[in-house]
């Protein structure tokens, strides 16, 4: 059995999220890393960028949502962003799948687990990522470069 652990610093949805500020009230959370467009703000349900930035001292922004493809410079983009925003942090997009795989790429970066431990764990924890092949595929590939490139 995995003895990987998500930090309990680093939090992401599992759904839409219907009041930006509550939810960033709700986990205490010094930071946000976005991942929504701006045309996620126009949809029923969706919300933007400055809502994020209005209910937290810092944040990023890096588009993710789709159509674009989950790849390793995407991946470059959030581990840097989380190197840089305090904790506890917020990581959301849409509705979680996409957040959630960053979450335990970053956790599985800084911790040295082995990614078979931590996508255990994201499967024993329902992670929302889980239920999407290409997710799980980008989080093991890029893990496996990330490291070798350090």
């Amino acid at each position: 059995m995995s003895t990987f652990k998500l930090p309990p610093d680093l939090i992401h949805n599992r759904g839409k999220i219907a009041d930006p500020a509550a939810f960033a009230r709700e986990h205490q959370a010094s930071s946000w890393l976005y991942l929504c467009g701006s045309e996620f703000a126009s949809m029923e349900g969706g919300m933007s960028y400055s809502q994020v930035q209005a209910a937290v001292g810092q944040s990023a922004n890096v588009i993710t949502d789709p159509p674009r493809e989950l790849d390793l410079a995407l991946a470059r983009q959030h581990v840097a962003a989380l190197d840089e925003l305090p904790r506890p942090t917020l990581v959301t997009c849409r509705a979680g799948p996409r957040s959630s795989a960053v979450v335990y790429l970053y956790a599985a970066l800084k911790s040295g687990a082995a990614i078979d431990d931590v996508l255990e764990a994201a499967e024993r924890d329902g992670a929302p990522f889980c239920k999407v092949e290409e997710a799980k595929a980008w989080v093991r590939s890029s893990l496996e470069t990330l490291r070798r490139e350090r």
